[in-house]
Parts: C-alpha cells; structure tokens; sequence
C-alpha cells in the first residue's frame, strides 16, 4: 500500500484543515486506516481511526469532538478534518493503513505514508 498525505499549512488557532491521504496498491475498500501525528521531540501520537466500510471510528482524548476522520472508498481516500485547532496540534501527520485490526496502537498499523506538517499559530 502506497499512501500520499497532503493537505497540511499553516493556520491560525480556532482554524480549520483538511488533510487528506490517497492510497494505492491494494484494495483500499477492505484496510483500516488511520491518522497518527509527531511533534519536535516527541514519540509519534495515536490521533483517529477509521475502519474499512466506515462504520467505526476511534479518536485521541486530545482530538474528540474537535477532530473528523472519514473515507471515500471510491476515491481511495481518507480524510481528517480538524477544527478549533490549538497551538500543541502542531506536528507533522502521517496516515497509516492496517491490515488487520482497527487500533490506537502503531504497532498494529502495517504501512505509513510520508508527513504533511501542520502548524497552528497562536
């Protein structure tokens, strides 16, 4: 599975992003995907997950109600929709794609894609 973020910039606190990852290689349809993130000095965080058909969804305490993660299957996409974004949401993020279990747990994701680095201005 190939996997393609983009979306990330820079934005003021209480703003909005989108980001959005695209993959390929494998039949997107049937793999959990999800979004983790990494600060400067930081181990890479857990943010939102979604199963393959979409029905489930599972997010950080730090992202809920703030954060959406969606998909569109027949675009092989997946998205994170972030609002009243804060200062510490600032990181760079990467989607992952799981071929086994919907997880918190990076061990549990089998591939990553490159960084789109988010910051948010205070």
């Amino acid at each position: 599975v190939q996997l393609q973020a983009s979306g990330g910039g820079l934005v003021q606190a209480g703003g909005s992003l989108r980001l959005s990852c695209a993959a390929s290689g494998r039949t997107f349809s049937s793999v959990n995907m999800g979004w983790f993130r990494q600060a400067p000095g930081t181990e890479r965080e857990f943010v939102a997950a979604i199963s393959w058909s979409g029905s489930r969804t599972l997010y950080s305490d730090s992202v809920k109600g703030r954060f959406t993660i969606s998909r569109d299957n027949a675009k092989n996409t997946v998205y994170l929709q972030m609002n009243s974004l804060r200062f510490e949401d600032t990181a760079v993020y990467y989607c992952a794609a799981s071929m086994s279990t919907l997880s918190l747990r990076t061990y549990a994701y089998d591939y990553f894609g490159q960084g789109t680095l988010v910051t948010v201005s205070s």
